[in-house]
């Protein structure tokens, strides 16, 4: 028997694969296509303390490689979340990791406390959206700005807390280091990278926002190279994403020191893609006579 379990701040997945926060809704928009049990967790879509309107549309845009978001993290609110679609997630047999957004330090601290007793396995923190114009961006960039707002959080979580990383910063490690000494249980990273499209028929831009979020296979290179990075220069484990679209890709990044993936753009043309990823990294595993997942993390040096 192979064993694909991996365990980050004392919770137990059933294999190393989740989906990407928002890209995935809540779960349920999924559920008629994707067997959701098979995934080792699902990652929400950012709920915020207060509902969000979003970003004016159009709002998404094809780029070659992958695509360019600025949602602007709508979302319903804990409130309803919490009444809706956390009921439908907790029928299922996956573990729930819950992304939080907020535009002050308040806010996040609202939203952690209304989750903190409720059935969720994991929090992670959105310091990093680079399409929302106030939060976000401005916490994720910044050391001292990532120290405080992980320390305050952990002060009021009763929750693992995963902090969310943007790669649009100068050293990726001094950001991760920040995070880790303010107590984060977990790192994810990368968010996505700050692009922009311009419809040359039109002669303006693709999306409403200027600019917006670029994922996909695109980014693969640069977020494996800041994993890479990231899992030898902290303790905490690391939740590795940028361009998962096969087995393959998330096979490198468990190499380069992530203990689980998370699969985002993929789900746009796959939405199985977190399923089929799950069962290939067993397929390796077999393939190249390991019997424990945990075996390859961080293999490559």
């Amino acid at each position: 028997m192979i064993s694909t379990k991996v365990n980050i701040a004392g919770v137990e997945f059933k294999n190393p694969v989740t989906v990407a926060s928002g890209t995935f809704g809540h779960g349920e928009e999924f559920a008629d296509l994707v067997d959701i049990n098979k995934l080792g967790a699902v990652t929400t879509k950012g709920v915020a303390n207060i509902p969000w309107e979003g970003n004016p549309t159009p709002r998404i845009a094809e780029v070659y490689g992958g695509m360019l978001n600025a949602i602007g993290l709508q979302n319903p609110g804990v409130d309803t979340f919490i009444e809706r679609d956390l009921k439908f997630l907790k029928q299922k047999d996956t573990k729930i990791i819950v992304n939080v957004c907020g535009r002050s330090i308040e806010d996040y601290i609202e939203t952690v406390e209304r989750l903190s007793d409720e059935s969720v396995d994991m929090l992670e923190i959105n310091i990093s959206c680079p399409n929302v114009s106030h939060g976000g961006i401005a916490f994720g960039t910044n050391v001292d700005s990532v120290r405080d707002i992980t320390s305050q959080i952990k002060a009021h979580s009763k929750k693992p807390v995963i902090m969310k990383l943007s790669p649009n910063v100068t050293d990726i490690t001094e950001i991760a280091k920040a995070a880790e000494d303010a107590g984060a249980d977990a790192l994810s990273l990368i968010n996505t990278i700050t692009g922009m499209k311009i419809d040359i028929n039109k002669r303006c831009f693709a999306i409403a926002n200027k600019t917006g979020g670029m994922s996909g296979p695109a980014i693969k290179p640069v977020a494996l190279r800041m994993v890479y990075q990231v899992a030898n220069a902290v303790k905490v484990p690391v939740i590795g994403m940028g361009g998962v679209a096969t087995a393959e890709d998330a096979i490198e990044f468990l190499l380069a020191g992530a203990t689980m993936v998370s699969v985002g753009t993929a789900n746009f043309f796959n939405p199985n893609a977190g399923i089929d990823i799950a069962k290939g990294i067993e397929k390796y595993l077999e393939k190249n006579g390991f019997s424990d997942v945990n075996e390859i993390i961080g293999l490559v040096k």
